[in-house]
């Protein structure tokens, strides 16, 4: 759902029948011979029709993050997929933007209860040594929503003049999978015992684990469950200075995952093939089959404000998106999600996670709305910047992001944040301040 979304909008917004009808300035600039290759899908409300989701699922999140705690996870990706599915009925009706961003809105919202409460129900249901691979395959989830998105893409642009309609509602399809899906599915155990449903938390335990020696995981979740419960105001208790190593990973990660650079690529992945020189069909078709300092060197070298690619440069520069997103996707992609989702304790993870989630699509919609301008003024130089911040986040990693992996998740504070060269000095502080 997430990732057809992703691959989506990039394609309509490159179709000559969806911008005649909506954005019929954007389509005359497309047109005309002498127009700046940098510079023609520069415009603000054909970068809010992508960014405005982000917007809403910003917003969303925190609610998303109340429901997750009272009412379980389960019921939050319930209602992810009715918000999404109204979404999806109002941009493929869509007869005026007001209806087009409306109906964005609704699909933002449907994004941020899906991705509180996804990574966070796998979190909490995946066995410890399998976790990181079951979180993964979040990512490859959202990549083949974005494969699917690119293929319906290149099929529909010449089913003239309603091809946008047709892939604009086929993210209905998706939307029904996760609403069934979230009715078969079960609620974690954590969740359940966190709403104090203790037969029915340990019934499930036991099922999911395939056994029913489960008392060590179970005390660990009564536990960390009984410890959430003197909390009573966990957003307040995550401006403490304990909570502060587990918060600024969090957002760190949300942040550099989007300045990687890996939203612009994805979001107008046909925009920038067509800004390169490939004709229409053949934008949408690279799409399908899709580093940043080779792509920004190539575009800085060999394309001026009015020229096309020479054709062997410009299959470069697709390979070079292919290694980039590829790269991402087994990298800051799943990693990005995981480890804030795993991070926190019971006491703030709901509230945390929120932060997270929020923080992304801040920082998402800042991409989505400044991309296509920001390719304007900065051109080929665009990719540099990204490159730049790439340097930073590796930094980051090395000297302050902690090694997750085999650690109970109800255990991080012990075996992670309170052994961290630098994060500790978080927890002995707070500790002293108890005494």
């Amino acid at each position: 759902m997430f990732g057809y979304d992703i691959g989506i909008s990039g394609g309509v917004t490159s179709m000559d029948d969806f911008l005649e009808e909506f954005f019929p300035g954007v389509y005359a600039r497309k047109h005309k011979a002498k127009e700046d290759n940098y510079c023609k899908y520069d415009n603000q409300g054909l970068q809010l029709f992508t960014s405005s989701l982000y917007l809403a699922a910003l917003v969303s999140s925190f609610v998303a993050s109340k429901l997750c705690t009272k009412h379980g996870r389960r019921l939050t990706m319930q209602a992810a997929s009715v918000f999404f599915l109204a979404g999806v009925v109002l941009n493929a009706a869509a007869r005026n933007i007001a209806m087009l961003i409306i109906g964005r809105i609704l699909l933002g919202v449907g994004v941020g209860f899906a991705n509180q409460a996804v990574p966070l129900f796998l979190s909490e249901i995946a066995p410890v040594r399998i976790r990181g691979a079951l979180n993964i395959l979040f990512q490859l989830d959202v990549t083949i929503g974005i494969f699917v998105a690119n293929i319906v893409n290149y099929l529909v642009s010449n089913i003239h003049p309603w091809g946008w309609r047709l892939a604009l509602g086929l993210a209905g399809v998706p939307a029904t999978m996760l609403c069934l899906g979230s009715f078969v599915i079960a609620e974690t155990p954590t969740s359940l015992i966190e709403r104090e449903q203790l037969i029915e938390g340990l019934a499930m335990l036991k099922k999911i684990r395939g056994t029913g020696n489960v008392d060590a995981e179970h005390q660990e979740i009564l536990h960390a469950c009984e410890m959430a419960r003197q909390v009573k105001q966990p957003f307040r208790n995550l401006m403490k200075r304990s909570s502060r190593p587990q918060l600024v990973i969090a957002i760190a990660m949300q942040v550099f995952q989007q300045f990687t650079g890996i939203n612009a690529i994805m979001f107008y992945a046909p925009v920038l093939f067509q800004t390169i020189g490939f004709k229409n069909d053949a934008s949408l078709l690279s799409a399908v089959i899709t580093g940043i300092v080779a792509i920004g060197g190539l575009l800085f070298v060999n394309l001026r404000a009015t020229n096309e690619l020479q054709h062997g440069v410009a299959i470069w520069v697709v390979v070079l998106v292919c290694l980039f997103v590829s790269s991402f996707a087994w990298s800051w992609g799943p990693l990005g999600w995981l480890i804030p989702s795993e991070t926190f304790p019971l006491a703030t993870r709901t509230a945390g996670y929120a932060f997270a989630v929020s923080s992304n699509m801040v920082f998402t919609f800042v991409i989505a709305q400044a991309f296509l301008s920001m390719m304007c003024h900065l051109r080929a130089g665009i990719f540099f910047f990204f490159a730049a911040w790439i340097v930073v986040m590796g930094l980051f990693v090395i000297f302050l992001l902690p090694e997750t992996k085999n650690v109970p998740i109800d255990e991080m504070t012990e075996k992670v944040w309170k052994k961290h060269w630098f994060w500790k000095r978080f927890m002995d502080e707070e500790e002293e301040e108890r005494r």
